[in-house]
C-alpha cells in the first residue's frame, strides 16, 4: 500500500486526475490523504468532491479554510464576492456533498501518531493530543450545531490562547489555528494577516513551525495553507501547498519513501 500527502487542491480537478494518473494510485490498495481547501478559487470545486467523496475510505481529506467559507454559505447563507462555489451550491447532489463536507475532521493522526494532518498549524503551547482534543470540540459543533458555529466563525480574535476560551471565542480562536495560522510569536500571539514567505516578515512574529520549544515536537505534521512557502519537507514537517489554483503545481510526496510527485497547473508534468 502507498501512502500519498496531497497539497491544496482549491477545485483543480483535472490537475488530481492527472497527479493521480502520474502516481499510478490504485483504489484498492493505495490512500489519499488530503491538507484541505478542497474547494474555491479553481474551476471545478463540485468535480473535486464528488471524485473525493467516491473514494470513500481510501481519502482522508481535512478541512480548510475555504471548505468552511462553503459550509457557511451552505448552512449559514453567508456570502463573499470572488467565490467560485457556485457549482456546488447548485448541484443536485448538494446535500449530500455539505453533509460528507461537514463530516471531515480539523485534524487527523496518520499511521499510529506518526503524523499529524491538517491545514494550517498549531500554536507552540498545543500538544498534538490537546490539538486533537480541541479539533474534536469544534467537529462536534459542526456536526450538531452548524449555524451558530458558522454565525460566530468569523473574525481575527482572541488571538492568543488560553484555557480559559470558552463558547464562541474557543471555538474561533481553534478554527483559526488550525486552517488559518501562518505566523505567530514565542508566547503564541497569532497573526492572520500575514501571508509571505518567511524571509519576507521580522520578529516577532516566526513560522509557527520554526518557533522553540513547541509542544507539538515528535510528530510530523503534514499541512498546506501557504502557497508563498512551497514544497519543505524536514523529518518533523510536510508543507504541500505549491500554488497550483495560482498557476504553480499540485504536489503529492509519498509518505513512506519521500518521492515527490508534481503535475503543472495546465496539466503537464513538471518533475
Amino acid at each position: 500500500m502507498a501512502r500519498y500527502a496531497i497539497g491544496d487542491l482549491q477545485g483543480c480537478h483535472d490537475e488530481l486526475r492527472a497527479l493521480l494518473r502520474k502516481l499510478k494510485f490504485s483504489t484498492d490498495r493505495d490512500r489519499l490523504y488530503l491538507v484541505g481547501d478542497l474547494v474555491n478559487r479553481g474551476p471545478q470545486s463540485l468535480k473535486v468532491l464528488q471524485f473525493i467523496r467516491a473514494l470513500g475510505d481510501n481519502a482522508v481529506s481535512v478541512l480548510g479554510n475555504h471548505d468552511l467559507h462553503l459550509l457557511a454559505r451552505g448552512y449559514g447563507g453567508r456570502t463573499r464576492s470572488g467565490d467560485s462555489f457556485d457549482d456546488v451550491l447548485q448541484a443536485p447532489d448538494r446535500e449530500e456533498l455539505l453533509e460528507w463536507l461537514r463530516h471531515r475532521p480539523l485534524a487527523h493522526r496518520i499511521a499510529d501518531g506518526d503524523e499529524l494532518l491538517l491545514h494550517a498549524g498549531l500554536v507552540p503551547q498545543w500538544t498534538i493530543e490537546q490539538a486533537l482534543r480541541l479539533a474534536a470540540e469544534v467537529e462536534q459543533e459542526l456536526r450538531e450545531r452548524p449555524e451558530p458555529l458558522f454565525a460566530a466563525m468569523y473574525g481575527n480574535k482572541p488571538d492568543c490562547w488560553s484555557d480559559d476560551l470558552n463558547g464562541a471565542e474557543r471555538h474561533r480562536f481553534v478554527v483559526n489555528v488550525l486552517t488559518r495560522l501562518r505566523y505567530c510569536t514565542p508566547d503564541g500571539v497569532v497573526n492572520l494577516q500575514l501571508k509571505d514567505a518567511p524571509a519576507a516578515t521580522t520578529a516577532p512574529f516566526m513560522p509557527w513551525f520554526d518557533i522553540e520549544p513547541r509542544a507539538s515536537q515528535g510528530t510530523r505534521i503534514v499541512f498546506g495553507h501557504w502557497s508563498t512557502l512551497g514544497l519543505l519537507q524536514r523529518p518533523d514537517l510536510l508543507a504541500l501547498d505549491t500554488g497550483c489554483v495560482w498557476g504553480g503545481a499540485l504536489t503529492a510526496v509519498d509518505l513512506d519513501h519521500g518521492r515527490v510527485t508534481q503535475v503543472a497547473c495546465s496539466g503537464a508534468t513538471v518533475t
